[in-house]
């Protein structure tokens, strides 16, 4: 079997993650805070006994889109923007902590803020709020609750949230859609810091970095280029059959 075929599958491979990247941006275009993963590969060129006519397609190293999305302000007291290379950081169900950029927070029955499911955490840990209170987010992240039928001064700071700072390429994505520090890239540690000098929009939402003409395109352009190998594999095929029959006439 000519060594072709193994070329061209490695490159019908490589497509197919790369539609496997765009449309997984393309669903996630209206998601808070989404940032658009980057699909890279690069050519690994085969080396043996043979003239290196040929190169395999390895995966290089992903990495998201770190550009902001589109500030959108909403009036709902407790939806935040972030700046750039703003993180908040939420509890798992392990105990360990993972961070987001989407700010449109919640309120449970029980008063705990949540994003997302996750338990939003402050300077001291997950962060509660009075039942039925009216809460209101500062620039910093200080949260103040007015409670039913208060007087308006009587409104009290209940929490700080917690804001972390980091580049992108010093975060990885998992499974669950949360971002995640790499020890390597942060001094070791896998917990961020709070940092006191970032300012969050409050009464705003960032939309999705995630062009969707763009991805649209990008979809087009790598189905047809699976298309592509995949008749090279076909005519390939076809010049071994033709090749195999001479063989058996001669």
């Amino acid at each position: 079997m000519d060594r072709a075929i193994y070329t061209a599958m490695g490159a019908a491979s490589a497509a197919l993650h790369r539609q496997a990247v765009t449309s997984n941006n393309l669903a996630n275009a209206a998601t808070h805070g989404f940032r658009a993963q980057l699909a890279a590969h690069r050519a690994v060129p085969v080396q043996g006994p043979t003239l290196p006519t040929r190169a395999l397609v390895a995966e290089s190293t992903p990495w998201h889109d770190d550009s902001m999305g589109p500030v959108n302000y909403t009036g709902r007291n407790l939806d935040v923007a972030l700046p750039q290379n703003g993180w908040l950081a939420v509890a798992l169900a392990d105990g360990s902590e993972a961070y987001t950029r989407s700010g449109n927070i919640d309120v449970d029955s029980e008063g705990q803020l949540r994003v997302r499911g996750f338990a939003l955490l402050g300077d001291g840990g997950p962060i509660a709020v009075p039942p039925q209170s009216e809460i209101t987010v500062a620039a910093d992240g200080t949260l103040s609750a007015l409670g039913a039928g208060d007087d308006p001064s009587a409104l009290a700071q209940v929490g700080r949230i917690k804001l972390a700072h980091a580049a992108i390429s010093a975060m990885r994505q998992g499974d669950d859609g949360l971002f995640h520090a790499i020890a390597e890239a942060n001094d070791g540690q896998t917990i961020l810091p709070a940092d006191p000098q970032l300012k969050l929009i409050p009464g705003a939402l960032e939309g999705s970095n995630v062009s969707p003409v763009k991805a649209m395109v990008d979809m087009v352009a790598t189905a047809r280029s699976f298309e592509m190998q995949m008749k090279v594999i076909g005519t390939v095929d076809e010049n071994a059959r033709s090749a195999n029959q001479l063989l058996t006439i001669s």
